[in-house]
């Protein structure tokens, strides 16, 4: 018979549960310390051990209500890792089920990236197409009710969980906005959330948008499809990539981006306290858009993976990132087994770009800040010219009034696409002025923020 097994037929529960913690104490921790040097240090507070064991032994036998064993170990687990930060969490079968279905880019629910703040949900990011944000929820809100239930006192699983359900049934959130004096009252739908990775069209002719909405595994690899595709007859005048309101997703992703763009140097490493956190990935030298203009358009929804590729692509002064400072979300979350069915996200190790910037609680902060809003051409004034005067002469050139009013009215056609998004307007600007000085004979330089703190 085993020591666990002889354990577990001990009366007392509570002489049970510190036995265990003696044991595990003694057997397993000293082989932990011979793996990672680093990771004890000392002896464990014994005090605390037995504060843990009374408190435990306290609500098992005198709260209101009867509490088995296992739920209030198992709320033990959760406490530790939710009292860390915001992503680590105790990942119970479903939990763990989701998370690694929402990897492969389909699954079930509203459409949400969140995490927890101030014992609220925040929202990170609402994700492209997804019920919530064709309802109109954005970055920064806080969810503090679902279906008038209130969010404070639950865990992030716990909330999750309550906006999950069956595909096409209906949910209520009320949601806090800053700047709005009363909370605000959303109705969605649940729905199957497919996420398309890689979206791209042309602007104006020669300009490339391309939107990355989520970090899969695939994204690379589509990307890398998407720019080929379009540079086959001739390569655009300029890029714009839009990693607004993109919660990150899968880092190698992250790394084959920046990879697409860059042929030599750092991408991202990552630091913790143990060796196994230390990672660093370089590019590869299969760059494939090396030599057109890169805009990165970024915002407060831009988080993890996202800031990755704004930071190295800004840190190698390969792009010009515009809008406005991101998430600040540098820190990385490795999913570790507790049992067959059960498991734990805990955060390992922290991001940095290449000059050495940590991305946590920092964001990157663009090269030009310009602010959400809608780009909103002021009407003409009436406006005398030459042209207007009497006997004036004539240009003598080939082009005539009329054809230049028409090429005056083609130009304000193709710019219908950015006319509602003031940061998607001011980065094809900033590419085409790019492209007018290399026109010209000079040679602009991308320069990044020179601020590495």
């Amino acid at each position: 018979m085993t020591l666990f097994r002889m354990l577990l037929l001990l009366p007392n529960v509570t002489l049970r549960l510190a036995l265990f913690i003696t044991c595990y104490i003694g057997l397993v921790i000293p082989s932990i310390a011979q793996q990672e040097e680093p990771a004890i240090n000392g002896t464990l507070a014994l005090k605390e051990l037995q504060a843990f064991v009374n408190a435990f032994t306290q609500i098992r036998n005198t709260y209101v209500e009867e509490v088995d064993d296992k739920t209030l170990l198992e709320n033990a687990i959760k406490g530790m890792l939710t009292e860390l930060d915001p992503h680590s969490n105790y990942l119970a079968p479903q939990t763990y089920k989701n998370l690694q279905v929402s990897a492969t880019g389909e699954f079930g629910g509203l459409g949400l990236e969140v995490g927890m703040e101030d014992g609220f949900v925040k929202v990170i990011s609402p994700i492209d197409d997804t019920p919530a944000q064709k309802a109109g929820i954005e970055s920064g809100d806080l969810i503090v009710k679902i279906d008038n239930k209130p969010v404070k006192g639950l865990s992030l699983n716990e909330a999750v969980k309550l906006m999950r359900g069956k595909i096409g049934t209906s949910i209520e959130l009320t949601v806090a906005r800053e700047g709005n004096a009363q909370p605000l009252e959303f109705s969605l739908e649940r729905a199957v959330i497919s996420v398309v990775s890689v979206r791209s069209k042309v602007l104006e002719k020669d300009y490339l948008y391309l939107r990355i909405a989520q970090f899969q595994a695939n994204t690379g690899v589509d990307l890398r499809k998407v720019i080929d595709q379009a540079t086959q007859a001739q390569a655009p005048n300029g890029i714009v990539l839009d990693l607004r309101n993109n919660p990150g997703g899968v880092l190698q992703a992250a790394v084959d981006v920046v990879d697409t763009f860059i042929s030599e140097g750092l991408i991202v490493y990552t630091e913790g306290r143990i060796q196994t956190s230390a990672t660093r990935f370089v590019a590869s030298g299969e760059a494939t858009a090396l030599d057109v203009p890169l805009v990165i358009l970024i915002n407060g929804g831009s988080a993890s993976a996202s800031e990755i590729v704004a930071g190295a692509l800004q840190d190698h002064k390969r792009a010009i990132v515009l809008g406005t400072t991101s998430f600040g979300k540098g820190s990385v979350q490795s999913v570790i087994p507790l049992s067959e069915t059960h498991g734990m996200k805990l955060t390992t190790a922290r991001y940095f770009t290449p000059n050495g910037r940590s991305i946590q609680a920092q964001g990157i902060v663009p090269d030009i800040i310009v602010e959400r809003g809608k780009f909103t051409p002021l009407k003409s004034r009436v406006q005398v010219t030459e042209a207007d005067l009497p006997r004036h002469l004539q240009n003598g050139g080939t082009d005539s009034a009329d054809q230049a009013n028409t090429k005056n009215s083609k130009r304000t056609d193709a710019q219908k696409a950015v006319t509602n998004d003031a940061q998607l307007h001011e980065a094809i600007t900033l590419l085409k002025g790019l492209h007018i000085l290399s026109q010209r004979g000079s040679q602009p330089t991308i320069s990044a923020n020179s601020d590495d703190s």
